[in-house]
């Protein structure tokens, strides 16, 4: 099944690669839910590596041909099955733990899969800033372009961002979360003057965020752009939503989304606001 003629997904350039403005995220994929354990377990139950399968090639169907995750075995084996048939799906690989530490560990992963980028994990990034140690990431994006993979760094900080900018990193992407998730409890009491039972989505990060994403030079993949699964469950929420994230980026950036096809088609759907968001704005597909 291909896209309907003349209905393109809109994509960007990040080094050589044509990538479509709208990525597919993993989030569901694992397991990782920011509505409660319950329900990341019922998203883990429910991909199976089957169904993590159909969910991606349909992607590929509507337009979407760039895949972004962390490690799991499930993404090894999913990744395999799908190349194997064919489907080559572009790879944004997010490094953590032991990857980011053993060049090794990251070497074999490159080899296996043919990343086009590799980016450090935002939490850890965060963290890392906030300590005064963020010339760890610096050296693991050299690691990566050592190996001949275009780099970055993910950030839920704006000001890393920033950083990264000013002090001329050799980086080729970004990937910056709308939400500021990775605030410590200290930093939320001054921020809102309580820190929540639970959750730290605040209303005005998203603009925050923008305004980093719009300075910076270097293509910016967006996610959280739906809070997390809040903003999706009415439809006039989410097209908000997506048409408030192509607004408030440049035109060189794109969006990252998890989908969970329990409930309905979410992949079909989120590629077609894509694709209205640039037909109403009178844009070609390329860009």
């Amino acid at each position: 099944m291909a896209q309907p003629a003349g209905q393109e997904m809109p994509t960007i350039r990040i080094g050589p690669h044509k990538v479509s403005r709208l990525v597919v995220g993993a989030n569901p994929i694992l397991g990782y839910s920011y509505m409660g354990g319950l329900v990341g377990r019922f998203m883990n139950e429910f991909f199976t590596l089957d169904r993590t399968v159909e969910l991606i090639a349909h992607c590929m169907d509507v337009g979407i041909n760039t895949w972004q995750t962390s490690w799991h075995e499930k993404i090894d084996q999913a990744l395999t099955r799908l190349r194997d048939a064919g489907r080559n799906i572009q790879w944004v690989f997010l490094a953590n733990s032991p990857h980011t530490e053993d060049p090794a560990a990251l070497r074999e992963v490159v080899r296996r899969h043919n990343p086009i980028a590799v980016l450090y994990h935002g939490g850890v990034a965060d963290r890392l800033f906030r300590e005064g140690k963020i010339q760890q990431v610096r050296d693991f994006t050299m690691r990566v372009k050592d190996l001949g993979v275009l780099a970055g760094t993910s950030a839920h900080n704006p000001d890393l961002l920033r950083h990264a900018e000013d002090a001329g990193w050799d980086l080729d992407l970004y990937m910056a979360c709308f939400y500021r998730l990775t605030r410590t409890p200290e930093e939320l009491q001054a921020a809102v003057g309580e820190v929540p039972l639970w959750g730290n989505f605040l209303p005005s990060d998203p603009a925050r965020m923008c305004e980093a994403i719009r300075q910076v030079k270097r293509p910016v993949l967006a996610f959280k752009i739906l809070g997390g699964g809040r903003l999706a469950d009415r439809p006039e929420d989410t097209e908000a939503a997506y048409k408030f994230a192509f607004a408030n980026i440049k035109p060189t950036d794109g969006v990252i989304v998890g989908f969970f096809p329990r409930f309905g088609d979410h992949a079909a759907e989120g590629a077609a606001l894509t694709r209205q968001r640039f037909r109403d704005e009178g844009r070609g597909p390329g860009h």
